[in-house]
Order: structure tokens, then C-alpha cells, then sequence
């Protein structure tokens, strides 16, 4: 029965996050450079994307590296203390996307055999990368699978709201991914 859970879970987890490569890759020149909040949180969304489907929380690697900067500091487009340490491209973003797409699948996917109870980060890893909330503080790796999945499509439904704002176009509903 697991199997049929997790592949359930897969097909919508991977949904959202090809929501989120089609709405980046929809991205015209024009937003992608000058709205930054696009940018920021496309960015935000990709970087948690990642950093919550990592177990064991040590082992995170961001591919498109960030700084954590104080709140003085904050651009106002600004998502979260989380900076990009550059303007990434979207071709960059979507290669982020794709390496987390493939590592949710490994992770979740019905050949997965990762135990889904276990919690999601220990003690002495909350403050390793500065990105955990405390809410998830105490999660089992399911719990965090769900909250990434509904974080990601949170975020999904800003991007198109932008999208939609600045240049009348927003990416398509995926209801299930293969």
C-alpha cells in the first residue's frame, strides 16, 4: 500500500514543481530583469525546494549559492534574509528545478525506500544553513514533504499573479506530472 501512496504523492509533488519550471521558463526577459520579485522568489522557492528535500539535513549543497543578510540589509523586493549571491538566469533556475525534480523523485517516487516517519532534522543541524523555521523544527520527513509540496505551489500561485500583472501571461495547471 505504501507504494501506491507514495506514487500518488509523486505525481502531485512533481506537478508543482513542473508548475514551477513552466512558470519561470514563461518568464519574459523584461520581468525576469527588472521585477525582482519575481526573481526573489523564484529563487526563495527553488532554494527550499531543495534545502527541504535534503535528508539528512547536513548533507545540503545549494547549487545556486546564497548569503544570508540582515534584515537592514534586505532589498525591498526582498522574499526573506535568504540573497541569491547573484542575478541567476532562468536557464540556471530551471537546471536547480531539474536536479531537485530528480532528487524528489529518488527521494518519494514508488521505488523509494526512505523512511517517511523518521524526523526530518535533528538538533544539531537547525542552525547548519540558517533556513530552518521553527515550525518544522520537529517534522517527520512526510510532514516536510507536505509542506514543501504546499510551499512550492504557494509560491507557484504568486509567480502567475506577477506573470500575470506585468506581462498578461501565466503558466498552465499541470494536474498530475508522469
Amino acid at each position: 500500500m505504501e507504494h501506491k501512496y507514495r506514487a500518488v504523492l509523486w505525481k502531485n509533488f512533481a506537478a508543482s514543481i513542473d508548475m514551477l519550471t513552466n512558470v519561470i521558463e514563461l518568464c519574459p526577459d523584461a520581468v525576469w530583469e527588472k521585477k525582482d520579485k519575481f526573481f526573489y522568489m523564484a529563487y526563495h522557492t527553488v532554494i527550499f525546494l531543495d534545502y527541504y528535500l535534503t535528508y539528512p539535513v547536513k548533507a545540503f549543497d545549494p547549487k545556486l549559492p546564497f548569503t544570508i543578510v540582515p534584515d537592514s540589509e534586505l532589498p525591498p523586493a526582498a522574499v526573506d534574509d535568504v540573497m541569491p549571491n547573484r542575478h541567476y538566469s532562468r536557464e540556471e533556475m530551471v537546471a536547480y528545478i531539474d536536479l531537485a525534480r530528480k532528487k524528489c523523485e529518488a527521494f518519494i517516487g514508488p521505488d523509494a525506500s526512505q523512511d517517511l516517519m523518521v524526523q526530518w532534522i535533528k538538533r544539531s543541524e537547525i542552525g547548519l544553513h540558517g533556513l530552518c523555521p521553527s515550525v518544522v523544527e520537529h517534522y517527520t520527513v512526510l510532514e516536510m514533504l507536505f509542506y514543501n509540496f504546499r510551499h512550492v505551489q504557494h509560491h507557484v500561485a504568486q509567480l502567475n499573479y506577477i506573470l500575470r500583472s506585468e506581462a498578461d501571461l501565466a503558466a498552465d495547471w499541470i494536474s498530475q506530472a508522469e
